[in-house]
């Protein structure tokens, strides 16, 4: 179970050769702390520190989930339980690589075991034949739409793109990764997400697209009662006594 820390200094700050140094991140609230310092506290059971991770991703993560099981319920349950996978392995993570996209990668695998449960029998899509069919014909608007039309048409028109490219748009476009960083996360190379980028906004409308261009980040909203719901089902899971250990008090 995680606990608060006693002792949350980093062990390169401190003594060094004999003599006191500063520690720089002391007056820094929690949740401007680095990754791999958060990390670190997590590791030692620090409840603060895993809370603060958890607000830090929860968007990113719940956007990936959300472009593969198009449902927003079912997407919060993926990342629920991809955090949960996560700080159970987190002594697997190195700090080699972005914390960021170790968790995507965990996510966007969690909401594809999800998916299969729910519908085994649908088969993956075939990239290339996707690539050499025409793109949909998009219903024109004549009509002016006030914000939330303009959301839910742009929502839509995401839903509708491949799963294939829609993860990359999703990660390149709404969360505006780069191409490294999007590469990272899905497991792919640059040159991959660059192609399956492309033949995203094939199939869209021009002027869809360049709207999401300008205004991606209001999509697939993700809002402060839904982050808070996660942290508060990850925590009660992390924090709930064993099953073996009925009478283990709860640590507050």
């Amino acid at each position: 179970m995680f606990e608060p820390s006693t002792d949350s200094r980093h062990p390169q700050l401190g003594a060094v050769a004999g003599k006191r140094t500063v520690d720089r991140t002391a007056a820094l609230p929690i949740a401007e702390l680095p990754d791999l310092l958060l990390i670190e506290r997590s590791r030692n059971r620090d409840a603060r520190a895993f809370e603060a991770l958890m607000r830090r991703y929860n968007r990113r993560l719940f956007r990936i989930a959300r472009s593969i099981l198009h449902d927003t319920s079912a997407a919060q349950d993926a990342v629920q339980e991809a955090w949960l996978r996560a700080f159970t392995h987190l002594d697997r993570y190195e700090a080699t690589g972005k914390f960021g996209a170790w968790l995507a990668r965990v996510t966007f695998n969690e909401a594809l075991m999800i998916r299969r449960r729910a519908r085994p029998t649908v088969p993956l899509q075939d990239e290339s034949t996707l690539a050499q069919a025409a793109p949909p014909e998009s219903p024109a608007y004549d009509t002016p739409l006030d914000a939330i039309q303009i959301r839910e048409q742009l929502e839509n028109a995401i839903d509708a793109l491949p799963e294939v490219f829609r993860t990359v748009f999703v990660l390149r476009v709404v969360e505006q990764l780069s191409g490294v960083e999007t590469a990272a996360c899905l497991g792919l190379n640059e040159t991959t997400v660059r192609t399956r980028l492309f033949r995203a906004h094939r199939r869209l409308r021009w002027d869809l697209a360049h709207r999401l261009r300008t205004e991606g980040a209001e999509v697939f909203g993700f809002q402060a009662t839904q982050c808070d719901g996660i942290v508060a089902h990850v925590l009660g899971r992390m924090y709930s006594p064993a099953p073996d250990h009925p009478h283990a008090a709860q640590e507050t």
